[in-house]
């Protein structure tokens, strides 16, 4: 009984692996060159990957503040290469928080061919190209709309960002997020990319572990080549605006069976009944033997002892049973 209840167990396991491998067809890369948690400053006291500045301070053992809670302060952190990467996922750790009941103005998200230059969006610069995507804890003239809030803008390099009206004339999509500031769970955005397909944001500020979509666009036009950063800034009401931790994914579909007609791609969540798969350059080694296959040979193997183990075992029964 044993012996079969161990031979019933490895057959389940072999049909939850092989599952995996044909279903777990999205996987990721950490993107170091995009990523980044305490203490952020290499052995020189320098990062590697992000330039800052303005009033920018970073605290090695807890956050980079981009600003303080004082009144006109804007500050900037930005990469110093650009994200080339096809399909990706970016999620980042931040907290909002302050004194009093009157705040602002919130902070900003970036992915622009625009690096590093600071301005009167949030800390960055206006008529910039690529993605914007505003925090903004503070109203200014947007009837209807409950704060804070967050929106997505996609730049052409020429309009200008409409400030008096919070974004509105601007806005691509975007969500209330009501206790994202001073909340009592880490505040989190995960963004996932795409190309051709989908821009989803996703948002964790309520409970543990709950992640609630904010939006999702469909073949949103952003450059093929920017930069990542964020911003922040403060008027005549101010908080702390701090990032925690960035961790940036290449998301890529390995090379399941070494054809040539499947080259890695990744197919996107709009165009899988099209069939139009879209590829995601990554190093060199990641089209190799995944978890999943590492983990398939491990069973097979185990499958071969098992299957010695009870061989033997009748066998030797046999013989006992021979023998008397």
């Amino acid at each position: 009984m044993q012996l079969f209840n161990l031979w019933t167990s490895l057959l389940l396991l072999a049909g939850s692996i092989c599952a995996y491998a044909q279903d777990g067809d999205v996987r990721s890369i950490p993107l170091r060159t995009h990523s980044f948690t305490a203490p952020y400053l290499d052995s020189d006291m320098q990062s590697r990957w992000f330039d800052f500045g303005g009033d920018t301070v970073i605290r090695t053992d807890q956050y980079i503040r981009l600003t303080p809670d004082l009144h006109s302060r804007s500050g900037w952190l930005f990469s110093r290469v650009p994200l080339t990467a096809t399909n990706w996922e970016i999620e980042f750790e931040f907290k909002i928080s302050g004194h009093g009941n009157l705040y602002g103005d919130g902070f900003a998200f970036w992915l622009t061919k625009q690096r590093a230059q600071q301005g009167n969006v949030f800390g960055s610069v206006d008529k910039f190209e690529g993605l914007g995507i505003f925090f903004d804890t503070y109203k200014n003239n947007r009837p209807g709309t409950v704060f804070p809030y967050v929106m997505a803008m996609l730049g052409d390099g020429n309009t200008a960002y409409d400030k008096a009206n919070d974004g509105k004339a601007n806005e691509l999509a975007g969500c209330s997020a009501r206790g994202i500031r001073n909340a009592n769970v880490p505040t989190k955005a995960r963004l996932t990319y795409f190309q051709d397909g989908k821009l989803k944001l996703e948002l964790h500020y309520k409970n543990e572990d709950e992640w609630t979509k904010c939006f999702e666009i469909d073949n949103p036009k952003i450059p093929s080549v920017a930069y990542m950063g964020f911003s922040a800034e403060t008027g005549e009401l101010s908080d702390n605006h701090d990032i925690i931790y960035v961790q940036t994914k290449n998301l890529y579909q390995p090379n399941a069976g070494g054809s040539s007609s499947d080259d890695g791609r990744v197919k996107s969540p709009s165009n899988k009944s099209k069939g139009q798969n879209k590829r995601d350059r990554v190093s060199s080694g990641g089209g190799g033997v995944g978890v999943g296959g590492w983990l398939l040979r491990f069973l097979i193997f185990g499958l071969i002892v098992a299957g010695g183990y009870v061989g033997f075992t009748m066998y030797r029964s046999q013989r006992n049973r021979n023998r008397f």
